[in-house]
């Protein structure tokens, strides 16, 4: 599966697909190949009944720099450049039904950031750093940097991170509620696989029904909340992993889904 792909590598084991940002020697910026393959590697992970999680991590030393930016100059047009580049990316993290794991394992600057943002839990090392680095080029953060930051840390704290580009520390991300985990780099790959593994035996379609409704009530009322609740439950409650769930408790065992 790995050998398709030029600027990421794709593996999967037990129910956990990883997808690895492979250009180390630029820190994993993103070229438009990189960008595409992503989306790819997203798509195939969404349609394996075999996978039931996804990790997006970084190879060597950085997580992912952001843009590389040999690629833009005076004539970009950055409009288009993100609604070509990365915003199918950004909206295929978003509507994968699965859960997505970033394990950022180095810095995350710029929209490498974004990334990281989109994702559905931040796994850490202490001493990584999440940068903004858009003020040092005279842009603005962007691919839902403005939209999913100030949700997660609230809008003070966001807005000192894009403008005044302060790294917030893989320590301190947790302390603010932007990371799930802080794990130490001894304990790094047996700690992302166990959490990885943990997402993977979880009622898959539960967890997918979790994803749209939660991200619908931001910007909806509560009654309308309600409505979408009931409507998801109807769906969970159809599910062999519910039936499954059900049957466990009753007979005082722990449930094995199997993700539909």
């Amino acid at each position: 599966m790995g050998n398709e792909f030029q600027t990421i590598i794709y593996e999967q084991s037990k129910g956990v697909a990883t997808i690895v940002l492979n250009r180390p020697s630029a820190y994993n910026a993103f070229t438009e190949d990189m960008n595409k393959e992503i989306i790819k590697a997203l798509k195939i992970a969404g349609k394996d009944d075999e996978v039931r999680s996804i990790v997006i991590t970084g190879e060597g030393k950085a997580f992912c720099a952001g843009e590389d930016l040999g690629g833009v100059d005076e004539h970009t047009n950055h409009a288009e450049f993100l609604r070509n580049r990365y915003h199918p990316m950004m909206k295929a993290i978003k509507q994968t039904p699965k859960p997505i794991v970033a394990a950022v394992n180095g810095t995350a600057a710029g929209a490498g950031m974004s990334l990281a943002l989109a994702a559905d839990f931040r796994l850490v090392q202490p001493e990584v750093k999440f940068v903004s680095a858009f003020m040092g080029i005279g842009l603005i953060p962007d691919s839902g940097f403005l939209y999913v930051l100030p949700r997660l840390v609230g809008y003070a704290k966001a807005l000192e991170v894009a403008l005044l580009d302060k790294p917030i520390t893989g320590a301190e991300a947790y302390q603010l509620g932007l990371a799930t985990e802080v794990i130490e780099a001894s304990e790094w790959e047996e700690e992302v696989t166990r959490f990885s593994e943990k997402l993977a035996s979880l009622p898959t379609r539960s967890i997918s029904l979790v994803k749209r409704y939660m991200m619908d009530g931001m910007n909806s009322t509560f009654e309308e909340m309600l409505e979408k609740e009931a409507q998801a439950q109807r769906i969970a409650g159809r599910s062999r992993d519910h039936q499954e769930g059900l049957q466990a408790f009753k007979e005082k065992r722990k449930p094995k889904f199997i993700g539909n």
